[in-house]
């Protein structure tokens, strides 16, 4: 069983709770915007980031509090990585322009892992990745077995897109605006917390906004069970 002790969420034109909580009960596409700011971070840092790692971060600092943010394994998930930046970067390349060391070496999957360690001194297990459209699936599955390796302490998982830039456009099938979700998980055995399976019969039909999306308008609503694919989430008691 796996509980959901905080979460936040974010995008251009809905970033606080409640705002989240009235697209739950009445989803629509998300807006394209500007990433949110990231004033919390040290100078340096900022400089640094990207629009999908200032996504990434601003949702952790609003989900996991200062003194917990070191101390928590984390897992951090995107279908498509930063694209604008690598997108960016090959059309530098494509006419010969230099091509920034610091822009290319944040332009992996893992660069907002990184960050995040090193803003909040946190030495514990990280973990990246992408799955195509079973991202949150598998990261949501990652974050259970890390929870099953470090049961002591929270997992935080994090899971972000920022859409495709224009070059690429026709690889986001669903088309849908930057978003960001971080989700704080423990191990716990309540009405509160849920349950993941793999179910082996066909597929259930998915939405047209990503899953992480349709996760938190599940978990924000009072429906038992959620059925992504082969994946299928419930709540309350083993």
């Amino acid at each position: 069983m796996i509980g959901i002790r905080a979460w936040a969420a974010w995008s251009p034109e809905v970033s606080d709770p409640e705002a989240w909580r009235a697209w739950a009960r009445a989803p629509r596409a998300l807006a394209s915007g500007e990433p949110p700011d990231v004033r919390f971070l040290p100078a340096l840092q900022r400089r640094r980031c990207d629009g999908l790692s200032r996504m990434m971060l601003h949702v952790v600092e609003a989900c996991c509090d200062e003194e917990l943010r070191g101390q928590v394994a984390s897992v951090f998930a995107s279908r498509h990585g930063p694209f604008g930046t690598t997108v960016s970067l090959l059309e530098h390349l494509a006419v010969d322009d230099p091509v920034s060391p610091t822009r290319f070496s944040h332009s992996v999957h893992n660069a907002t892992a990184g960050l995040f360690s090193i803003w909040a001194q946190n030495p514990w297990p990280s973990v990246s990745l992408s799955g195509a459209s079973e991202t949150f699936a598998s990261a949501f599955l990652e974050a259970r077995c890390t929870l099953y390796r470090v049961a002591d302490r929270p997992v935080l998982l994090v899971v972000a897109d920022e859409g495709c830039p224009d070059a690429v456009a026709h690889l986001d099938a669903l088309r849908h605006g930057p978003y960001a979700i971080a989700l704080l998980l423990e191990t716990e055995r309540s009405a509160q917390a849920v349950t993941l399976e793999w179910r082996t019969g066909g597929h259930a039909p998915r939405p047209t906004w990503p899953d992480g999306l349709e996760f938190l308008r599940w978990w924000l609503s009072d429906e038992a069970r959620l059925e992504l694919g082969r994946w299928q989430w419930a709540r309350g008691r083993a």
